[in-house]
């Protein structure tokens, strides 16, 4: 029996709501497998902003660096666009969240449940048996390079977004990424633009240096704009697919519609002591307290939690074939719905896995 301490950051939007449901299957599982989880909720996004003035309040913070792991809902929405940049939930609240817990990858995982082949935009004999990591890395790159704007004599303005990395930046997602591909089929395709790119030509010469490390894990480069037209064209190529940071936002999410809802694609940020676990989908403040939205994606967050972060193994194993009894029986949220299955609300989903697990 263990005892964990979970940081649970609801959110904005539909976050509370799905975040309730993944408290429901990790409360079950702690039942079955009789462990503790102490969940203790925080304010976030802009929730943190109405509450403490602030979208990630210090109280927050210290409840992050005090847990075993963090479960977070969604942040955001239009009631705060109108905030100056830093005060923004996404960039106020989930940047320096990462940054402060020194989480520098993203995994998102894309698998189709067999019961939901025919959900994908793509046929099912493209997609059947998909399960595709991309592991992308979370604190390089485009997003946090130096940023200017000046003017040009004359008129108009000059933009300037720099890209960089470092060796050791690359050197941890590439031993990360070797790691998933050993615990999985052992294929490992590295994405970049070393055609183009100074920043990508580093990238693929320090990925191929590590990959001397893990003999049993196959490499392969490719160029990213082949990548986003192969994941279309033959996803199933594909085991982990490793790469930086911009790149890794974009081809995560294409990837995330192979499996027909992004209401089904959790997310999990590591490579700190403590990891941060979310849905790939936003906060949908117009599906808020609707009880429409999919929870799948959230329950799912919190399986990974109890694999990346505990260690819990069989507990993650235990949600995940809860979720595949529940589609397999026929039960589907709004976004999911065909015809002959059977309609259920998010609470109605999660009372379903939970008790199901």
């Amino acid at each position: 029996m263990g005892i964990y301490k979970i940081a649970v950051l609801p959110g904005d939007g539909i976050g509370p709501e799905i975040t309730e449901q993944a408290l429901k299957a990790l409360k079950a599982v702690a039942v079955k497998y009789q462990h503790e989880f102490k969940f203790t909720e925080g304010l976030i996004g802009g929730a943190g902003y109405d509450g403490a003035g602030h979208p990630l309040p210090q109280e927050t913070l210290d409840l992050c660096h005090n847990s075993d792991a963090v479960l977070l809902g969604a942040v955001g929405g239009p009631k705060w666009d109108d905030l100056p940049v830093h005060l923004r939930p996404e960039a106020g609240a989930l940047l320096p969240l990462r940054k402060a817990l020194g989480l520098y990858a993203n995994l998102r995982p894309t698998k189709v449940f067999p019961a939901l082949v025919n959900a994908s935009t793509l046929k099912p004999e493209v997609v059947s048996g998909l399960d595709v990591l991309v592991v992308r890395e979370l604190t390089g790159g485009l997003y946090f390079g130096q940023k200017k704007r000046e003017d040009i004599p004359g008129g108009g303005i000059r933009v300037i977004d720099t890209l960089e990395y470092t060796t050791p930046e690359i050197e941890r997602i590439a031993r990360l990424a070797f790691q998933m591909a050993q615990k999985r089929s052992g294929r490992l395709v590295s994405v970049d633009k070393a055609n183009v790119l100074e920043s990508s030509r580093l990238w693929r010469e320090i990925v191929t240096e590590i990959g001397k490390e893990y003999p049993d894990v196959e490499l392969d480069h490719m160029y990213v704009d082949n990548c986003a037209m192969q994941l279309v064209k033959n996803p199933r190529q594909f085991d982990v697919i490793v790469t930086e940071n911009m790149f890794g936002d974009i081809l995560s999410d294409q990837a995330s519609m192979l499996s027909g809802s992004l209401g089904m694609l959790p997310s999990a940020s590591i490579g700190g002591k403590i990891g941060l676990y979310e849905p790939s989908h936003g906060s949908a403040p117009k599906y808020a307290g609707l009880k429409r939205a999919n929870p799948i994606a959230t329950i799912l967050s919190g399986s990974m939690l109890l694999k990346f972060s505990l260690g819990l193994d069989k507990e993650s194993d235990a949600i995940e074939q809860a979720v595949t009894k529940v589609l397999d029986m026929g039960y589907r949220t709004a976004d999911l719905m065909e015809e002959g299955m059977k309609l259920v609300n998010t609470d109605e989903m999660g009372d379903l896995i939970a008790e199901n697990i």
